[in-house]
């Protein structure tokens, strides 16, 4: 083994040394600019594998409460807490045909949520649904999708296969006028935008992605015409097939095991190692969960986000690879010498994810360029069992571009470190867009006050309160991660929020308020929460690898600092909506 790889006797200084040099060969100048959109010359790429392509209805012409966009779980949970409020008059639209939002579209094989289904799966006490096994698959998950969306009779409330085309506010009406790809024409006091976190599928900017003649597509456009299979079974129409997975990501470490099992030949294109720890995958205990006393769910929900933020609960109710790897928040040290503890933590934590690909995985020289030098706070860390040993089989070869990614596609492969690699199948493993515009991921620019559009008012950065209401857009309701929380478990992020902007609506109504907006001094205000808690771990990443969590090192403009989330527990932001809720007036909202 070369001894610059061996860390077992290296100190914090160089071992910060040695992230430091991991970190610049993956910088670029590009920054941001290095991902393509599914538009254009790449517009085959975001073709809807799963729709009938030749749906059709009637337009839809309609006066209601609320139009929800989106219909993942931010949209449906939306719906759902709208109608315990007494809100019924409802319209969700939806670009894919059924409900699931990233669950739709991620169908890819061995596809699977990455925390514990109990606490991931929302409403599990409502449905009284036991899911099968403690990390759950994206066949399972669209399942309960449709699941909820029949318990809460949302699917008459939605219009499928659908994009809004416009959206505007109407003064004198004091309502928010929708038009879609389909011609309807929606009318709502109330506009909630819930189009989710991870649903716009993102390609790397390599050149010559269009000369590659044979079969290529993203993960969350898989096609299984081709592969043949389908999420359970083998993809028996890859057997003698050469096969190109660019990304080590969260997709990746997924997708590889699968592919691996019945390709000829396997080619991984690596930039930067992906940290992954053991998952442990079980079957549900049926006695176990019958055993829970109602509201367990809730509990169990704010008990992982205790462990996975620092919180130090009593006990630790899940116990998995997240509530070990992040029990301890490492971001924040109070004085230089709790700053250096926790930063020997971090790499000692680190270290363990890095001796375990050693372990795993027999060639020496692919372990080494499988170890991920970051913190552990800088991506998201993957938990799986099959990905390491995949690599130990002889028909998969890790392809490591030292951080300078794949340079080029041909007619017939993919050029890495100067080498062509001919492949018939290439699959996009890259991720999905998160910290660009939110109009960009919307898909359409919203029209406020005075015709001003989300893209003219946000050109230095959002505005918001608590990042769900915005000056210059009465009536819209965000849901994102833009001045919002964020969390490792997502769906509680989403759960927070729905339950934040039901309320909202509800008191509006409730109290006859025609128009609510939030004042400008109070988005100021929200702004220097966010400014004064996200300083705190500026340092950490600063030294973090380039990654969507850092908008690819692109560095600090005003628009990017005025664009971040809340960095602190999403415990306490959670607590931020419920004081403000429970104050007896809309403090910092002007209404009408």
């Amino acid at each position: 083994m070369d001894e610059t790889h061996d860390t077992s006797d290296l100190t914090v200084e160089q071992l910060r040394a040695r992230y430091q040099v991991e970190r610049e060969k993956r910088l670029r100048t590009d920054g941001m600019a290095q991902w393509k959109e599914l538009k254009g010359e790449y517009e085959a790429f975001d073709r809807d594998p799963f729709a009938d392509p030749n749906f059709s209805r009637d337009a839809v012409t309609e006066e209601t409460t609320v139009t929800i966009v989106g219909g993942g779980f931010a949209g449906m949970l939306t719906a759902i807490d709208l109608a315990k409020h007494g809100i019924t008059n409802v319209r969700i639209v939806e670009k894919a045909s059924d409900f699931g939002g990233t669950w739709y579209w991620n169908r890819y094989p061995g596809c699977m949520c990455d925390v514990e289904s109990f606490v991931y799966l929302p409403l599990l006490e409502e449905t009284g649904y036991m899911p099968t096994e403690h990390y759950t698959s994206a066949t399972e998950i669209f399942e309960y999708c449709k699941l909820l969306g029949r318990t809460f009779n949302l699917y008459d409330k939605a219009l499928f296969q659908t994009d809004v085309t416009d959206a505007q506010w109407d003064e004198e009406a004091k309502r928010w006028r929708v038009t879609t790809s389909r011609g309807d024409t929606l009318t709502s006091q109330f506009f909630v935008l819930a189009g989710g976190i991870l649903h716009k599928a993102k390609l790397p900017g390599i050149s010559g992605i269009e000369k590659f003649q044979g079969k290529s597509f993203h993960t969350s456009r898989w096609d299984y015409s081709y592969t043949g299979g389908s999420a359970t079974e083998p993809m028996v129409n890859l057997e003698g097939k050469r096969v190109a997975v660019i990304g080590t990501g969260a997709t990746a470490v997924q997708v590889v095991p699968q592919v691996a099992k019945v390709a000829e030949e396997l080619f991984v294109f690596q930039r930067t190692p992906g940290a992954v720890g053991v998952r442990n995958q079980q079957p549900t205990d049926a006695a176990w969960f019958q055993s829970q006393k109602p509201g367990w769910q809730r509990e169990r929900i704010v008990n992982f986000t205790q462990a996975v933020t620092g919180g130090h609960p009593e006990v630790d109710l899940v116990q998995d690879g997240w509530t070990e790897l992040m029990w301890e928040d490492t971001q924040v040290g109070s004085t230089p010498e709790e700053a250096e503890r926790l930063e020997r933590i971090d790499y000692e934590l680190m270290e363990a994810i890095r001796n375990r690909v050693s372990e795993v995985v027999e060639d020496p020289d692919t372990a080494e360029r499988l170890k991920p030098y970051w913190g552990k706070h800088c991506k998201r860390v993957c938990f799986h069992d099959d990905y390491l040993p995949a690599f130990n089989r002889p028909n998969v070869h890790l392809i490591d571009t030292e951080g300078r990614g794949v340079e080029a596609l041909t007619e017939h492969g993919v050029v890495a470190n100067g080498v062509e690699y001919p492949v018939d199948l290439i699959i996009y493993a890259s991720g999905f867009e998160v910290t660009t515009d939110l109009y960009r991921r919307l898909g359409f620019n919203p029209i406020g006050r005075d015709g001003v559009s989300m893209a003219q008012r946000w050109e230095e950065g959002a505005r918001t309160l608590h990042g769900v209401l915005a000056s210059g857009f009465p009536n819209m309701l965000l849901i994102s991660i833009v001045q919002g929380g964020f969390g490792t478990n997502f769906s509680h992020l989403l759960s927070e929020a729905a339950k934040h902007v039901a309320t909202i609506v509800e008191l509006c109504v409730e109290r006859g308020v025609e128009t609510i907006e939030p004042e400008q001094d109070a988005e100021d205000e929200w702004l220097n929460v966010l400014f004064n808690i996200g300083i705190h771990n500026a340092t950490y990443f600063a030294r973090c690898t380039p990654s969507f969590y850092n908008s690819e090192q692109q560095g600090i403009t005003m628009k990017s600092a005025r664009n971040l989330t809340y960095t602190g527990s999403l415990l306490d932001y959670a607590r931020y909506l419920e004081r403000w809720r429970e104050q007896p007036t809309f403090t910092g909202v002007k209404t009408s």
